[in-house]
């Protein structure tokens, strides 16, 4: 897999949209003019946008929404998705770890880090692109 750089696409198992990440250009690290995206890029809504609805009930919104409605439909489960802040709870894990930059080792397609509510985020699409 291509090493990830700004704007390669990530994926939360618990969003509903991909989102963005965002590597703000702080080493001097650039592949065809964008900067490499390394462990250290985590910090939520900076790095890491929203994936537009959270569909876990382990996030205190998700839950209180979801608990409210329930019991609205007479103790029917009714999952209400809420809008998606994530908390990271650490690195990106990167499966190049000895590839390293000045902020740290690289992260490519398939890397991950979690979200405090359960969810996996992955890079789907490094950000790469070749046109011929």
């Amino acid at each position: 897999m291509p090493i990830a750089v700004c704007n390669a696409i990530c994926r939360c198992s618990c969003g509903i949209a991909p989102s963005t990440l965002t590597v703000i250009p702080k080493a001097p690290v650039f592949v065809n003019g964008l900067p490499v995206a390394s462990v250290s890029d985590v910090i939520p809504m900076v790095n890491i946008k929203s994936f537009g609805m959270c569909q876990t009930v382990a996030n205190p919104m998700v839950a209180a929404a979801t608990a409210a409605a329930t019991a609205a439909a007479f103790g029917v489960f009714t999952l209400v998705p809420m809008p998606c802040i994530p908390v990271i709870t650490s690195p990106w894990i990167s499966s190049k770890p000895t590839v390293m930059i000045p902020t740290g080792a690289v992260i490519q397609g398939g890397d991950k880090c979690m979200c405090a509510w359960g969810g996996v985020i992955e890079i789907s699409i490094p950000g790469q692109f070749t046109v011929s």
